[in-house]
């Protein structure tokens, strides 16, 4: 049994033998089905950097109404807004340079590990 276990430690066996088979099938088996079982305690982070000024654009879909855009803004750029009407406020005075006249439908901010607010997805109607 000892000799077994260090024939595949060591990976001693010819391709196409029925202990190479195995050893193959072993390792597919943890890649593909451990990830279901095993709590890696990843956790997809907002990696999006923005420069000063610069504003994410992302299409959201389309009502009868127009089209529904999701503006991505730095945190930075809506400094001293501190209740909503005025970062409603904030996020119109970047957003329409760029856009036109739109209308606000919500706001929520985005956060980053620890919790501290980067940035704020805006939903707009245009």
């Amino acid at each position: 049994m000892i000799k077994l276990l260090r024939s595949y430690l060591f990976w001693t066996y010819e391709r196409g033998s029925f202990h190479y088979d195995v050893m193959v099938t072993l390792i597919l088996l943890f890649l593909f089905v451990g990830p279901r079982f095993i709590d890696f305690k990843a956790k997809p982070v907002e990696t999006l950097t923005l420069d000063p000024s610069e504003v994410v654009v992302k299409e959201a879909g389309i009502t009868e109404a127009g089209k529904i855009f999701v503006y991505q803004i730095r945190a930075q750029d809506l400094e001293g807004a501190t209740t909503d009407s005025e970062r409603q406020a904030a996020i119109l005075n970047v957003i329409e340079p760029i856009s036109g006249h739109v209308t606000l439908q919500r706001f929520e901010p985005i956060r980053d590990a620890k919790g501290k607010i980067t940035a704020y997805n805006a939903w707009a109607l245009r």
